[in-house]
């Protein structure tokens, strides 16, 4: 881990990571809603609109759904490899 002067400095080297890592992120912007997912190790990227009527919890309930998926896609996907 990284102490806070550290991560503001940005030295140090990142930690190696075994397995799939992903990141979400779900907002609203005026009255417009979306969502992200970045798989980093398999190097995906998803933004998706979500319209005007979601509330922020949806959004973000909907960015990890998002993310499951793509993970369980990128499994099936090595499988038939």
């Amino acid at each position: 881990m990284f102490t806070r002067d550290e991560w503001t400095r940005g030295t140090g080297t990142l930690p190696t990571v075994k397995g799939l890592v992903w990141f979400t992120d779900g907002s609203r912007i005026a009255e417009v809603t979306g969502t992200g997912v970045y798989g980093q190790s398999v190097g995906r990227r998803l933004k998706i609109s979500l319209g005007k009527h979601a509330t922020l919890f949806q959004v973000e309930v909907y960015a990890i759904l998002a993310c499951v998926h793509e993970s369980d896609t990128q499994k099936k996907q090595r499988n038939l490899l």
